[in-house]
């Protein structure tokens, strides 16, 4: 893999864009990667990984919020483009995370989605898109190199902090990180496998022991009875026992899961317990036929108590409500008074109507008149109806002597609107001249223009009908991307929904064999119910039936069983559909793949929608043809009509001036006339309309004087006409009449209350007169609850009685067939407990635990000390060169302590003194080197694990502070050597001496508005 451009935009320090060449840095080999603390050093590296993995490293991992630059402006979105060659490939990477943008409309920010995509360079030089998918980009890319995202970050962004402390890390620590680079995930898996093996094992073993144990158990709890003796003393309980229940002894078996003799005790005391329970059956039965007689006769005289207290009730409730009537007789005839009244005053309510009707139209003619006599002039405003008469034809003579002088007023007006338009077309005539002289003399230019439109839609409808024959096989391939996606998400959704109906049909099974099972085992009371006497049983043929068996709370009958297997048979069939669901939708989705390709829905979609652009652009262009040519044509024939027009606007122009002087001598004549006839006002028509208007206003003061002599007239008579009308109705005034009146909802709540207190009346005197609820009346009280209490005692006797007896009845036949179970299950045992002896004792070696397994050293721990020995021998090569010659990293596997294990040890090899120490005794300087070796040597075993992707490009973080010069020198050589296999090493370091000794720096300057970066290349800076 070799770097050769990064852009990244608002990213982390940087608030603009930044471009940092790795083609420029890389020709040296050796770069260096510089700037003050803060700038954004590690930032560099972090794009690198984002554009690769859609993350950063380690602990700045974050949202896409996080990674945005708060220096960068709003409308600038946050973006990383890597562009890196990998697997013969020229790639180029864009992402941009989650982040928030500007609305386009109001204020606001709204969240903007993350986006990525891949382009590859074709040999052409040209970029193909390959896809806009994450998911499809983070697969590509991690087949490529062949690594995960922390082994990327491990063995090219090389952090040697984490190498120091791994030199000094115990061995625990250790394989996790080997475990980590070189995937020993599925050695892991094996332990875990064969531990889970060893697990079910133990758990079926200890489940059988466990079942026999709770067997035990049960028939102790079944039995209940404490005249039992225990068997067996208690045993320490083992992991995986289930814990006794607080506050529940039952007599029975105390052993635990692993004791010798479980089943033979369990057995021995269960034939004990099932004597016993049937000698308490019998007296069970005898309690309950005793019972039985004392409950018929106390529920007998329940019932007479209930019945009696009824009646006593229903007597004395009577008597209370005759007692309520008596109390409201007295409102029952004021109300029925109040009623009468009102029925009397509603012969009056016509004339009252009438009367206020003519009050309403007296008051409204008396405000007319005082508003129509406002409007007067002061002399006029208090004259009577005669005198506004007469002023009134004195106007209107007045105003018909303006009709000559009004028609000679239309007459000025005629002409001067005639003298307007005269101007007004010679202004229009004049725009025509100007007009048509400037359309002429662009007359070439236009017809040129219009012929060459018509050559261009002529390419474009040929260029549309190339286009044309591509659309439907872009559309067809689309349609089936989509496909694809759909019948994706639907065969997903159909392996979750044939998921869900093999476990309801596994459920539904086990439901059906379980009712099944509890039927067989009541299948005597089934047949018991079918019994009748002197008819003979279908069991054993006998014609009495002295004991039948009776059914147990828990009594399965056949209709409940049909019904769990017909349940079983529908989840069965649920099952079957799904699957033939679930191969119809694969095969859908071969055929939708296989038409679609690898392309993305987003990117059909784009070179689909592309098309049809580009064809409905050609389209259209072509289709203005026959517009074109029209246009051509119509502006011909538009040349023709100026022409004509500006020879018209001349002719016009010559006959308008002889018509003006005539309208102006005209008009001369007209405002003498006119003159003489205003009088003081403006025109003859504000003299005219002042006349109306006073004219209109004598006129409605007439009318409102009559309007209101009128109706003070009718007002009289209303009030004559009321009067005799209360009088005739018997009330003393009309007033009276009007207080009597009612509305009707009050009418008929008044009606309704009396219709009621009726009712009432006559059912308390029903009520009274019953035969039964005297006598009852005249009886002592009756006591129902004495009785009833009496009843229920006799009910919980019997109860009791009969639960004593169900229970015994049942405790026998769960004895009975629990103990059938456990000599069952004590043979089914056996071989059980044998297999798990065997996969325990591969399991524990495995894991390390086993007493066979000498240095305790565990699978996975086995495969990484192998990789381990490579990784050392890898960075001694370098690590020796460093050291002139001195130290060398080794393997060890001895154990740590007297408990501990072994396998993953690093030692080094002293030269100088021969002997074979802990890297933890290491100084500052060496740790560094030794570290930077083992980084280097890690690198080269990954990337060999990982299937030999070439890393070409590698950056080595910090550490080189700790050395002296000589040591630096030779560490330099070390990595400078690595140009030797075309490699490039970019060094990150405050070091001020590096800057001296490496020529190539890629320099990060922080400021105020965002870092930037600077290239420096033997001398040059830009």
């Amino acid at each position: 893999m070799r770097l050769h451009r990064l852009d990244v935009t608002a990213f982390g320090p940087f608030g603009g864009t930044q471009r940092v060449d790795f083609d420029e840095l890389s020709a040296a080999g050796l770069f260096l990667l510089h700037g003050p603390t803060g700038a954004g050093k590690t930032s560099v590296l972090d794009a690198v990984c984002y554009a690769l993995y859609g993350g950063v490293p380690g602990a700045r991992q974050g949202s896409g919020l996080t990674l945005r630059s708060d220096h960068a402006a709003p409308h600038t979105p946050t973006e990383v483009v890597l562009d890196m060659t990998v697997g013969g490939r020229r790639l180029e990477i864009t992402r941009r995370p989650e982040q928030l943008r500007p609305k386009k409309k109001g204020s606001g920010y709204t969240r903007e989605k993350a986006h990525s995509a891949l382009r590859e360079r074709r040999p052409d030089g040209e970029w193909k898109g390959l896809s806009r998918s994450h998911q499809e980009i983070g697969e590509e890319i991690g087949q490529l190199l062949g690594m995960s995202r922390e082994q990327f970050c491990q063995v090219v962004l090389l952090p040697q902090g984490d190498f120091a402390r791994f030199l000094r890390a115990e061995d625990t620590a250790r394989g996790k990180l080997l475990g980590k680079l070189f995937d020993t995930g599925r050695f892991a898996a094996v332990e875990d496998r064969l531990a889970e093996l060893r697990r079910a094992a133990e758990a079926r073993v200890r489940t059988g022991d466990e079942r026999l144990l709770a067997l035990g158990h049960r028939m102790g709890q079944a039995a209940a009875d404490p005249s039992l003796p225990e068997m067996g003393t208690p045993a320490p309980a083992t992991a995986g026992a289930e814990p006794a229940r607080s506050g529940a002894r039952a007599a029975g078996p105390v052993l635990a899961p692993g004791d010798a003799g479980l089943a033979e005790a369990v057995l021995e005391w269960a034939a004990l317990a099932r004597a016993n329970a049937r000698e308490r059956r019998e007296i069970a039965e005898a309690a309950v036929r005793a019972a039985e007689h004392t409950h018929r006769r106390a529920q007998q005289r329940a019932e007479e108590a209930r019945e009696l207290a009824r009646l006593q009730h229903r007597h004395a409730t009577a008597r209370q409500r005759a007692s309520a009537l008596q109390e409201r007789r007295a409102e029952r005839d004021e109300t029925h008074e109040r009623l009468e009244r009102a029925r009397a005053a509603e012969a009056v309510a016509p004339a009252l109507e009438l009367r206020e009707e003519a009050e309403r139209a007296h008051r409204a003619a008396g405000a007319a008149e005082r508003r129509a006599r406002g409007l007067l002039a002061g002399e006029h405003r208090e004259a009577g109806g005669g005198q506004l008469s007469a002023l009134e034809r004195q106007l209107t003579e007045e105003l018909g002597s303006l009709a000559a002088a009004r028609r000679a007023e239309r007459r000025a007006g005629e002409i001067a609107a005639e003298t307007a338009r005269l101007e007004r077309e010679a202004l229009a005539d004049e725009e025509i001249l100007v007009e048509c002289a400037d359309w002429l003399a662009s007359w070439e230019a236009t017809r040129q223009s219009l012929r060459q439109r018509v050559e261009d839609a002529q390419g474009a409808a040929a260029r549309a009908d190339r286009l044309g024959e591509r659309i439907e096989p872009a559309r067809q391939r689309l349609e089936a991307a989509r496909q694809r996606e759909d019948l994706t998400r639907r065969a997903e959704a159909a392996e979750a929904r044939l998921l869900a109906a093999r476990e309801a049909a596994a459920a539904a099974r086990e439901h059906w064999l379980e009712l099944k099972d509890r039927r067989l085992r009541g299948i005597a009371a089934e047949l018991a119910a079918g019994l009748e006497p002197g008819a003979p049983c279908a069991v054993c043929g006998a014609t009495e039936h002295p004991d039948p068996a009776r059914a147990g709370a828990d009594q399965v009958d056949r209709a409940a069983e049909d019904a769990a297997l017909a349940a079983s048979r529908r989840a069965d069939g649920a099952r079957e559909e799904a699957d033939h669901g679930l191969q119809s939708l694969r095969e859908a989705l071969a055929a939708a793949t296989a038409a679609a390709g690898t392309a993305g829905v987003a990117e059909l979609a784009e070179a689909a929608e592309e098309i049809r652009r580009s064809f409905a652009g050609a389209r259209a262009a072509g289709a203005g043809v026959h517009a074109a040519r029209e246009a051509l044509e119509s502006a011909e024939g538009e040349y023709e009509r100026r022409r004509g027009a500006q020879q018209s606007a001349r002719e016009r122009t010559a006959a308008r001036t002889s018509h003006r002087e005539d309208l102006e001598r005209e008009m001369h004549a007209l405002r003498e006339e006119l003159a003489r006839a205003r009088g003081g006002a403006q025109s003859v028509a504000g003299r005219a309309v002042a006349l109306e208007e006073q004219l209109a206003r004598l006129a409605e003061a007439a009318e409102a004087v009559r309007a209101a002599e009128s109706t003070a007239d009718r007002l009289k008579e209303a009030d004559a006409r009321l009067a005799d009308a209360s009088y005739r109705a018997g009330f003393d005034t009309p007033r009276h009449a009007a207080e009597a009146m009612l509305e009707d909802v009050r009418r008929r709540e008044l009606r309704q209350w009396l219709d009621r207190w009726q009712r009432e009346e006559a059912a308390v005197a029903a009520e009274l007169a019953d035969v039964a609820t005297a006598e009852a009346a005249e009886l002592p009280p009756a006591d129902p609850q004495a009785a009833a209490a009496a009843a229920e005692a006799a009910t919980a006797r019997l109860r009791e009685a009969s639960a004593r007896e169900a229970a015994a009845r049942t405790r026998c036949q769960e004895l009975d067939r629990l103990s059938a179970q456990a000599l069952a299950d004590a043979r089914r045992l056996a071989p059980l407990r044998e297999e798990h002896h065997r996969v325990a004792g591969l399991a524990l070696l495995a894991a390390g635990t086993s007493a066979r397994n000498e240095r305790k050293m565990r699978l996975e721990s086995y495969v990484l000390a192998a990789r381990l020995e490579q990784v050392a021998a890898a960075a001694t090569a370098r690590l020796q060169r460093m050291s002139a010659g001195r130290y060398t990293l080794v393997h060890s596997d001895a154990r740590t302590g007297g408990r501990g294990r072994s396998g993953l040890g690093l030692h080094v090899i002293d030269a100088w003194t021969g002997s074979e120490r802990d890297t933890a005794t290491l100084s500052g300087g060496e740790t560094f080197f030794a570290s930077l070796s083992l980084a280097l040597g890690l690198a080269d075993v990954v990337t060999e694990e990982a299937g030999g992707t070439r890393l070409d490009t590698l950056f080595i973080d910090e550490g080189f502070g700790s050395l002296d010069e000589q040591t630096l020198d030779e560490v330099l050589d070390v990595l400078d050597s690595l140009r030797e296999r075309d490699r490039s090493v970019g060094i990150v370091s405050h070091v001020a001496d590096l800057r001296r000794r490496i020529p190539a720096q890629l320099e990060v300057v922080k400021g105020r508005s965002g870092s930037a970066v600077r290239h420096r290349t033997a001398g040059v800076s830009d």
